[in-house]
């Protein structure tokens, strides 16, 4: 499975697809009345195949005629979703987690409408017809596969994006021999650190170099009346300073990772619990966006013939030293950087974490 993000070109016609949103956004409010007002009157709740029976109903009244201009999948789509959100928040009950049910969205924060019934021909040249409408897109590489699934999104700025989830012959490409290694998170200008230090990888705090202009921007937007269109203005003009920092960090993120995969065979990462570490560190945790970069590399991994190891978060890589296998519970402290071993080792605590990495990725990966 592959899904290509195809950008919309800025166009008068556009105003059709936010019209389309405004009418998914009509239905999905529409949805969650009922939902309420069925669980008031009989406690009961609905389930999604109730409710696309009462929406097909409906749509043949004059009321609600103007439902038919988006696809009956699309509608599909919708009750499929508040169904999941209502089975979720049952679930986190049932947990007795902090949650709530699905609740309404004002037609500018509903962003997306998706349908599953698409036409194979549909992209021709830099042309792609959506819900009986053509629009042009930037073409930067050609579309493989069958198409499944197409979902219109609209983000903060305005832009529109078209996802296309396709079906692809599947190739498998097996795991090749080669170099090994593991790294550590680190804090201090380093994202990873690796047992070397010329293997070590910094990275750039993208964030901390846009907040003066995020501080000044969301200033600004504070000033700005509410519903005026300047306040809009403000609006787009944050919306774009995040975005930037977005982009910059994903760009950053596939080109580290194309790295590490054709350099080395198998990657070992510890398995953080980055909510905690976010807590005691704050915001320099997810300026790095450690978790989306390993969600990335597993990605892209199988394609080139890397394994990418997890070592599971308890596993002590800083108390361990790697020369002995001596275990040191004081140095779960992290104030302490250096250490010394009874063996007579002095030991870095990333660096033998990093060791440790990879140690035990290794010996996990043999056990498969």
């Amino acid at each position: 499975m592959k899904t290509y993000k195809l950008k919309l070109y800025h166009s008068k016609k556009n105003r059709k697809l936010e019209h389309q949103l405004w009418v998914v956004s009509k239905v999905y409010n529409h949805c969650i009345a009922l939902h309420k007002r069925y669980w008031k009157l009989f406690h009961k709740s609905l389930n999604k195949y109730q409710l696309q029976k009462h929406l097909t109903k409906l749509k043949k009244l004059p009321k609600h005629s103007y439902w038919q201009e988006i696809p009956a999948h699309s509608i599909q789509d919708i009750t499929d979703r508040i169904d999941k959100g209502y089975k979720l928040f049952w679930d986190n009950l049932k947990r007795k987690r902090k949650t709530a049910p699905p609740k309404f969205k004002s037609w500018r924060k509903y962003r997306s409408f998706s349908y599953n019934m698409v036409g194979q021909n549909i992209v021709k040249d830099h042309t792609i017809k959506v819900a009986g409408n053509k629009y042009k897109f930037f073409k930067s590489r050609e579309i493989e596969g069958r198409i499944l699934l197409l979902t219109v999104k609209k983000d903060a700025c305005g832009d529109f994006y078209v996802y296309l989830v396709c079906e692809t012959p599947e190739v498998k490409i097996k795991a090749r021999l080669g170099k090994s290694i593991g790294f550590d998170f680190g804090f201090k200008g380093k994202m990873l650190v690796a047992p070397e230090v010329d293997k070590d990888i910094s990275a750039p705090e993208f964030f901390k170099k846009q907040k003066k202009a995020i501080t000044k921007a969301n200033r600004n937007l504070s000033l700005k009346h509410p519903r005026s269109n300047n306040r809009r203005k403000a609006q787009l003009a944050l919306a774009r300073l995040h975005r930037k920092v977005y982009n910059q960090r994903n760009a950053f993120h596939w080109q580290l990772a194309r790295e590490l995969c054709q350099e080395y065979s198998v990657l070992c990462f510890e398995d953080l619990n980055l909510k905690w570490m976010q807590a005691g560190h704050g915001k320099k945790v997810m300026d790095y966006g450690f978790g989306e970069f390993l969600n990335l590399l597993e990605y892209i991994a199988p394609q080139l013939g890397t394994t990418v190891v997890r070592v599971d978060k308890f596993f002590p890589s800083s108390q361990l030293c790697y020369e002995c296998g001596h275990k040191k519970p004081e140095v779960k402290d992290l104030r302490i950087r250096e250490w010394v071993c009874q063996c007579g080792a002095r030991l870095d605590r990333d660096r033998n974490a990093a060791r440790n990495i990879e140690r035990e990725g290794v010996r996990i990966l043999t056990k498969r």
